[in-house]
């Protein structure tokens, strides 16, 4: 699908990376139906010149959230749906309080496998059609310290992959695209400095939005940003233990990060 064809339905746009997504994918030339639970934050999103944009306040967390913003997609017939909204957890899994797991497992894979399955009967109607998911290199690559989110991240990957599959006689395309860290304010003031910590590389909201830009045009299925992060994914797919050890020698690091927030 051409990006000046593209009509897209984008969560998560008044975050960080939503935001340089918007402008940049607006600047290609696609449409844009916005969502977000801040009203205010959604308005102030500045996106090309003359570009056609609907803003939608709603949260997706909630059912009346996902028919809303299901419903705001087919009027604007949007044929691409972008998941992009999430939320981080970094923390000791035992320290974390069970309400605070479940908001990252329910933002971060919940959300868009329930906002696909009201988007897909209208999506399979379309000559061509998009799901886009926006996970995480803590998905191919769990991390300590980030249990809850690597588990929401792998679980996205796995979502995508199956449904690729599953949808590979239709005209869905399903495409899933990891980066690794963004400096977003979705970081904590304990994780940027865990990261300057163990020397984690950390990319601008504008250069990984220009990156997912190229790979919608080039059509890619699966993608990884980064290195040496896509190099560990896949040594993390053939031979984990490799990763197990070679994090090990991190763990107190992440420990007194975690601890001392």
């Amino acid at each position: 699908m051409q990006l000046n064809q593209a009509r897209i339905l984008l969560t998560g746009a008044t975050g960080g990376l939503g935001e340089a997504l918007a402008g940049q994918l607006s600047a290609a030339g696609a449409a844009l139906l916005l969502t977000g639970r801040n009203a205010d934050k959604l308005a102030a999103i500045p996106l090309a010149a003359g570009a056609e944009c609907v803003r939608l306040q709603a949260d997706l967390a909630t059912p009346a959230g996902i028919a809303a913003a299901a419903s705001a997609a087919r009027h604007f017939n949007a044929n691409m749906l972008i998941n992009n909204a999430g939320v981080g957890g970094f923390g000791l899994l035992e320290s974390q309080d069970w309400t605070e797991v479940e908001q990252i497992l329910a933002t971060n894979l919940v959300v868009p496998i329930r906002l696909t399955h009201a988007l897909l009967p209208w999506l399979k109607t379309l000559p061509e059609a998009a799901v886009v998911n926006i996970g995480s290199a803590f998905g191919s690559i769990p991390f300590a310290g980030f249990a809850a989110y690597s588990a929401a991240k792998a679980g996205l990957r796995g979502f995508s992959q199956a449904l690729r599959r599953e949808l590979a006689d239709s005209s869905v395309r399903v495409i899933h695209i990891a980066p690794r860290a963004i400096d977003t304010p979705l970081n904590s003031a304990a994780v940027n400095r865990l990261n300057a910590a163990l020397k984690n590389a950390s990319d601008s909201p504008a250069g990984v939005a220009a990156q997912i830009v190229e790979k919608l045009r080039n059509k890619s299925a699966e993608s990884h940003l980064g290195f040496p992060e896509r190099l560990f994914a896949w040594i993390n797919g053939v031979a984990p233990s490799l990763i197990d050890r070679g994090l090990s020698g991190k763990l107190a690091t992440i420990k007194h990060h975690a601890v001392n927030q």
